[in-house]
Formats: structure tokens, C-alpha cells, sequence
């Protein structure tokens, strides 16, 4: 029952450990959520996640979720070095996933021509036997 080093764990660090196992996995959740909830308009109500607006709530909600990851970062490495870079990767993977991969999952980039539209009834196919 000990450490990879031989000293015995104790309560303490075994409550530690799990406390990171949990901080970590909320800020995983809150880092897929806005993604996830960005390109599934179904679930989370069209009309709150479409285009610009959707874009620019997220953004703000996991600039927010990131605020304590920025505080630590700063209060471990004593320097606003280690929070400016973790900001720059944090805008940098938002702005590949609203700008790049979201329009890809969904087909509204710049380069898709729409196509007809189609209508309910006849065609030029299927005319005969009426």
C-alpha cells in the first residue's frame, strides 16, 4: 500500500489524489461541454448556440471555466508568463474548433455551394401512371 517511491500513503495524500482526479475531470467537462453543446443545436436550443452569438457565449463561458486553471498557474509559477500562455492555447483551440472544425462537422463553409432545394410532389421522373 505504497507509493511508487516506498513511502506509505497516507489519508491525506490518498484524499489529495482525489481531489486532482476530480478538479481534473470537471475541467475536462467543462472544456468538451461548450464544444459539444456548440454543435448539437438540438440539445441545446438552436436559437442560444446559432452562429456569432453562440460563438462569442461560449467563448465567454469557457474563458470563465478557465479563470481558476489561470489563477494556479500564476500562484505556481509566480509569473503571469505560465496564465498569458495558458489564454493564447486556450484562444487558439477555441477559435480552430468555432472557425475550423464546427463548420466542418455542419457543412456551412465557405466552400459548399447549396443545392437545390427539394420539393414535396412530383418530379420530372415520376410523372406517369396519374
Amino acid at each position: 500500500m505504497g507509493g511508487d517511491d516506498g513511502v506509505p500513503r497516507t489519508v491525506r495524500g490518498r484524499l489529495h489524489s482525489l481531489w486532482h482526479t476530480v478538479v481534473g475531470a470537471v475541467g475536462l467537462l467543462m472544456g468538451l461541454l461548450p464544444h459539444v453543446l456548440h454543435h448539437i443545436g438540438l440539445l441545446a436550443g438552436t436559437a442560444l448556440v446559432a452562429g456569432s452569438g453562440g460563438t462569442a457565449l461560449f467563448g465567454v463561458l469557457g474563458l470563465l471555466a478557465s479563470i481558476p486553471m489561470l489563477v494556479r498557474l500564476y500562484r505556481r509559477f509566480g509569473s503571469w508568463v505560465a496564465p498569458a500562455l495558458g489564454l493564447a492555447v486556450f484562444a487558439a483551440m477555441f477559435s480552430l474548433s468555432a472557425f475550423v472544425i464546427g463548420p466542418a462537422i455542419s457543412g456551412t463553409g465557405a466552400d459548399v455551394t447549396p443545392g437545390p432545394v427539394p420539393t414535396p410532389g412530383h418530379t420530372g421522373e415520376h410523372t406517369g401512371g396519374h
